[in-house]
């Protein structure tokens, strides 16, 4: 079985969001390794663009990706009717991971939203590093471009990776 028939990538719908808010979680917990994000008292983490992405407005389309019946990730796309569609949040379980899973799911996310893209990742998470350089030269061979940008209102914060390209490239 090639990972193409093995992971199914598909918008999520409102009767997803349990699953998505435990994956969220997982997803925090990530990437609170690269910002120094402590849990909440109740043991979640801020959920802003989980909420904007399931609030059915403002141009936000949630994905769930799936091998089998389990879960695998998620991806929040957010201005998707806007000039330049941002590819917001990404996750892969651990499990799932270095198997093409991710390269996968966001060729097929990125497929479904033709036009111009950015991502943003940290510098200090090389695993993100690697995986979203690759992902640009491989949608955008040779045509992609990188940035930083300083995170709003986190002046103690690395700036972010910003990468930018056209899907399909030129």
């Amino acid at each position: 079985m090639t990972i193409h028939s093995a992971v199914h990538v598909r918008p999520a719908t409102p009767d997803d969001r349990p699953t998505i808010e435990r994956l969220w979680l997982l997803f925090r917990h990530d990437m609170s390794e690269f910002g120094g994000q402590l849990p909440n008292p109740d043991g979640t983490f801020r959920k802003e663009w989980l909420e904007a992405a399931f609030a059915g407005g403002g141009g936000w389309v949630p994905y769930l990706f799936s091998r089998g019946e389990q879960p695998v990730g998620f991806a929040f796309v957010r201005a998707v009717g806007g000039p330049v569609r941002v590819l917001n949040s990404f996750f892969v379980v651990r499990g799932a991971r270095r198997a093409g899973v991710g390269l996968w799911a966001v060729r097929e996310v990125v497929r479904r939203h033709p036009g111009d893209w950015e991502v943003a990742f940290q510098d200090g998470n090389p695993g993100a590093v690697r995986f979203w350089r690759r992902v640009a030269e491989e949608l955008a061979p040779g045509c992609w471009t990188e940035e930083r940008r300083a995170v709003p209102d986190r002046p103690d914060l690395a700036p972010d990776v910003w990468l930018s390209f056209r899907y399909p490239s030129p």
